[in-house]
């Protein structure tokens, strides 16, 4: 372990990521006091969710890039068993904001539901830092699954619901909707970056507890900016009707209570596998039979949902390799000039905020002339530059010779075009999820894409677990293989949706999307006992949301 000092002294890197982060400071504290009701155009209330996520951000994605080499060099996993633990955990992520979001759409409000979420991550990441002497063995790895608990349940409580909050500052039919989510990607990944580098600097030179330790600052600093902007969200994400304190606690003791049953969850990964295809079916159930409830128009758009969000597993399967196989093929065959394998999961972060206005203008541009791609024809631009992200990868790495340590230029390649499709398809997916379902069903739809991303970190888990090939370590051979294989399949599926897309955009209904639909979506619900309660009936008046 390095002693402080030599951070202190150390990589130009980190010391740029720290003036980033005074500058982002800055800019929140001006906005903050500003008696405008907008900032740049949009609500003030976009960017105080904007800094809030950011620092959530800050905190899971710096964890997320020591996660694999924590497992591999401080609990001694083999690299097959822990690409497997971390699909597990990434994918219990994404799989509990169904809970989270139903809890909030019918009891709690998304934004109650955010501040508990937020007080979970803070314990998590908090625990994180604490490391034991290593090894399995070590009673301390107990600590590290809890941790990794309150970390899972947290997200659940806060991932959808916060981005559900984004839409319910605009109109439905606000042409700066789609802009909105652009911004707030972005501050996502000024979060991500900037944990990453700070996080995963810390953690790889000093300590681990020192870059966990890190992480776990960000989570609290995002649940003051959350707090203190409270008056910006002008009534967004209030409960849907009064709810009496015992009941309000109740629900957070199922919060702690699931904290437990996590613990246990995470450290069998094949009782997930089995929990992710039994709840995956339940879910699509529900989803299907409030849609034959409706009428032709909102029911396609139904299936439109369902058919962006099938689409999710097999894109994050590949994309989600960032922090598992493709993290230890960087620390191990590629030629780094000594810098800390961690810090280039900062790279897609970097490129989605140097890129994520260009997207928004470009898509903006092209909708004026009327030639911009629906959203399920974005989504099949993303699943082929996430293949040939894979390819681009294969072939450099062959083409100096696989005994050669692989050029770092072919992984700013590899970042670049997997950042494109995830351009492509993210914040593509957000908008049009929130814009297209009912009301009564908001959060839960949010919760439904999450969790097909879910599936989609367990696949990225088992695509990691076969790099290992039979001895359970990492060979390149072994690596290149197995991305061969995928980039090619998903090339092909992104033809094939691509083929597909006007089909779909026709269920999309966009011509006819109106604001007052809502009303009649959510009388509709309570009609027909969905068991939702519209977002606002009771709340103070607010903009209507999708």
């Amino acid at each position: 372990m390095k002693p402080i000092s030599a951070w202190v002294e150390g990589d130009w890197i980190a010391v740029i990521a720290v003036v980033l982060l005074g500058v982002f400071l800055t800019i929140g504290a001006k906005i903050a006091i500003q008696k405008e009701p907008e900032f740049a155009g949009h609500p003030k209330g976009l960017y105080m969710l904007f800094f809030a996520e950011m620092w959530e951000r800050f905190s899971y994605y710096g964890m997320r890039a020591l996660l694999i080499f924590y497992l591999t060099k401080h609990w001694l996993f083999a690299d097959d068993k822990a690409n497997l633990i971390y699909g597990a955990y990434t994918s219990l992520v994404y799989i509990t904001p169904v809970l989270g979001g139903y809890l909030a759409d019918r009891y709690l409000g998304q934004r109650k539901a955010v501040l508990f979420g937020g007080l979970l991550l803070a314990i998590g990441h908090s625990l994180m830092a604490v490391e034991g002497s290593g090894g399995q063995t070590d009673p301390a790895i107990n600590v590290f699954w809890g941790a990794l608990a309150f970390i899972i349940v947290g997200s659940g409580f806060l991932k959808a619901n916060i981005s559900v909050m984004v839409g319910q500052l605009y109109k439905l039919t606000d042409v700066r909707r789609d802009g909105a989510y652009t911004v707030f990607y972005m501050g996502i990944n000024v979060g991500a970056a900037l944990g990453t580098i700070l996080v995963g600097y810390l953690g790889e030179t000093i300590g681990w507890g020192y870059g966990f330790g890190l992480a776990g600052i960000g989570m609290l600093a995002g649940l003051v900016v959350f707090v203190l902007g409270k008056p910006a969200l002008r009534g967004a994400g209030e409960a849907p009707r009064p709810l009496a304190k015992n009941t309000e606690f109740a629900l957070y003791g199922v919060g702690v209570a699931s904290v437990a049953v996590i613990w246990a969850l995470v450290q069998y990964q094949d009782v997930i596998q089995t929990l992710l295809i039994v709840s995956g079916i339940a879910l699509l159930g529900y989803v299907l039979f409030q849609a034959f409830k409706l009428d032709k128009e909102p029911r396609e758009r139904i299936f439109a949902i369902l058919f962006l969000i099938a689409l999710n597993p097999i894109f994050w399967g590949l994309f989600e390799q960032a922090g598992g196989s493709m993290n230890l093929f960087t620390d191990r065959y590629v030629d780094r000039g000594g810098v800390p394998a961690s810090i280039f999961q900062s790279i897609n972060p970097i490129y989605i905020i140097l890129l994520a206005p260009i997207f928004a203008g470009l898509w903006v541009t092209l909708g004026k002339r009327g030639a911009e791609p629906s959203a399920p024809a974005k989504f099949g631009l993303a699943l082929l530059q996430v293949g040939l992200a894979n390819l681009v990868l294969v072939w450099g790495a062959q083409a100096v010779g696989v005994a050669v340590m692989t050029p770092v230029l072919f992984v700013f390649l590899y970042y670049l075009l997997a950042t494109t499709g995830e351009l492509c398809l993210s914040p593509v997916g957000l908008s049009a999820m929130n814009r297209l379902a009912p009301k009564f069903m908001a959060s839960l739809i949010m919760g439904a894409w999450f969790y097909m991303t879910a599936v989609g970190n367990f696949v990225a888990g088992k695509i990691g677990e076969a790099t290992g090939g039979h001895g359970g370590e990492m060979t390149k051979d072994k690596f290149l293989e197995i991305y061969t294989l995928f980039g090619w399949v998903t090339i092909g599926i992104g033809i094939g949706v691509l083929l597909l897309s006007p089909l779909v955009k026709r269920w999309m209904h966009l011509d006819t999307l109106k604001d007052e639909e809502l009303g009649g979506r959510a009388e509709l619900a309570e009609n027909q006992g969905a068991g939702m309660f519209p977002q606002g009936e009771t709340a103070p008046v607010r903009p209507k949301e999708a």
